[in-house]
């Protein structure tokens, strides 16, 4: 068959919302790139995250990282967009106002203010309870998840390598408000569903994967025919405008699904391992 370029998203998609991969997920990677397709992750999660995950034996051809900011290729780096140092400082300052808590997406690592220190383990708890955690496993993950975070104070805040701010909502105001003091970037919502959202997001403005997946496969001279991508969620939709196939994951929310080519198993059912059987991208 023709050698396809295939973009994964990664939390939901192919790990599971305890960061855990599946193991015949990795196989399924690995076996479709000896096949000669290529595999991209297409992640909202920044450089430093990703390098904290446990990807096993699996192997990757590059990344899609912050949402489409930042384009890597077999280690080279094809495209970064990030904050200027005096939008960083505004929404550092806008959030302390509020005492909200918020880390810093970098590529060198994951920053956070004293507020995060107390708002962050619990809203990370909700993120997985809804994802269909126990409350066990959700207390214990939340917990655990403050580890790849680095806490500064102050000025050491005021950065210039940040690609995009999460901050916990206190209610969906301050998504809301967010749009409306930072018109010149672009405020997202995570972690759930609109007024149920946990996390806003703050990020330079005409970033999106689709438009990372276009200036990935102008970079590899590739064509968008080639293409087959996987989500689980909301954001992963800019992905399914630009790619030719589109696969979405068994615990997939109502609107990436309807927006799917196919639909395969959850991804602790081998949803993406059995995907990559039905596409026959390996044997």
């Amino acid at each position: 068959m023709e050698k396809k370029i295939i973009f994964l998203d990664v939390d939901g998609t192919l790990i599971n919302y305890e960061t855990i991969l599946p193991d015949s997920a990795a196989k399924a990677v690995n076996m479709a790139r000896a096949n000669g397709h290529k595999v991209y992750i297409c992640t909202g999660c920044s450089k430093a995250e990703i390098e904290q995950r446990d990807f096993k034996d699996m192997k990757l051809d590059g990344m899609i990282g912050a949402n489409g900011g930042y384009v890597e290729d077999n280690g080279h780096v094809v495209m970064h967009q990030s904050l200027s140092r005096d939008d960083v400082k505004a929404i550092v300052d806008w959030c302390n106002d509020r005492q909200i808590g918020f880390y810093l997406e970098a590529n060198s690592g994951m920053y956070i203010n004293d507020y995060y220190l107390d708002q962050g383990p619990k809203a990370l708890a909700q993120y997985v309870l809804g994802k269909g955690a126990t409350l066990e496993e959700a207390e214990s993950f939340g917990v655990k998840a403050m580890n790849q975070y680095i806490h500064l104070k102050g000025e050491d805040l005021y950065r210039e390598d940040v690609n995009k701010i999460s901050f916990v909502l206190r209610d969906y105001q301050d998504h809301l408000d967010s749009k409306v003091d930072f018109p010149n970037l672009i405020a997202n919502t995570w972690g759930g569903k609109g007024e149920a959202a946990l996390f806003g997001d703050l990020g330079p403005k005409g970033i999106t994967k689709k438009h990372a997946i276009e200036v990935l496969l102008d970079y590899l001279g590739a064509s968008v025919e080639d293409t087959i991508s996987f989500g689980d969620a909301k954001i992963d939709l800019s992905m399914f405008e630009c790619c030719k196939f589109n696969v979405a994951m068994g615990n997939g929310g109502p609107e990436i699904k309807a927006a799917a080519d196919y639909i395969t198993d959850d991804v602790d059912d081998d949803g993406l391992y059995n995907a990559f059987k039905y596409l026959k991208l390996i044997d």
